[in-house]
């Protein structure tokens, strides 16, 4: 282990870092990262470390940001991990791709972007009182910071309020989606057994889950809206 840094020193490298040192330092910005999660990343070729002949993993500054872009991505935009592991190997192969489901110039640095109360409204034309009424009526959680999902809600909130559609016109959203939560954890519950990395995939058949209802209920609103126009 010490020859290892030293080495690593005299090359000029920084030092290659165990699982309880990446835990150190990403789990204050993400507590839900686990060993096991770290494993389930690997697993889904969403990172590679470096191995001792030991078997012990190691993991360059480049893992780690490569871990954290990951996790922001999963937190900030609910994106399953194999939408996150096709946009992150169109970066390897050299190309600009946009940020999965992004609205506007997002990019791959964009992903982890944290907005403070004030900037977020700022950021999104809104006003403090818009971003309390969506907290009330439950469209976004009460927060120091959010993240790019956030914004995109609030912007598209100033939106509706400019032709007069309130967050308490909202209300119903927030009682259907725990509805369709209901129906993804009731889909997912054989999947999840004591070991931690059986609830990481459970966890991330959930997202994959909630982008198909996401998916479903956004073309039934159009088609329901069209219809209503003709």
């Amino acid at each position: 282990m010490a020859s290892t840094a030293a080495s690593s020193r005299a090359s000029g490298r920084a030092p290659l870092l165990g699982i309880g040192q990446v835990l150190a330092r990403l789990q204050p910005e993400f507590p839900e990262l686990t060993p096991s999660k770290l494993r389930f990343l690997e697993e889904q070729r969403l990172v590679a470390p470096a191995r001792t002949a030991a078997g012990y993993r190691k993991f360059s500054t480049a893992d780690v940001e490569r871990i954290t872009v990951v996790l922001s991505m999963q937190r900030d935009h609910y994106l399953p991990l194999k939408v996150i592991r096709s946009h992150l190997e169109a970066i390897d192969a050299g190309e600009t791709p946009a940020l999965p489901g992004a609205t506007s110039g997002s990019d791959f640095l964009g992903a982890t972007k944290r907005y403070g109360r004030g900037e977020l409204i700022a950021e999104a034309g809104a006003s403090t009182g818009l971003l309390d009424d969506a907290v009330s009526a439950s469209l976004l959680p009460a927060a120091d910071h959010y993240g790019e999902e956030a914004l995109g809600v609030l912007r598209s909130l100033v939106a509706l309020r400019a032709v007069g559609i309130e967050p308490r016109h909202l209300r119903g959203l927030r009682a259907a989606a725990e509805r369709e939560a209901a129906l993804v954890e009731r889909a997912i519950a054989p999947s999840r057994r004591a070991d931690a990395a059986d609830k990481a995939r459970a966890a991330e058949r959930g997202r994959e889950l909630a982008g198909h209802l996401a998916a479903v209920h956004s073309s039934v609103v159009r088609a329901t809206l069209e219809g209503r126009t003709r």
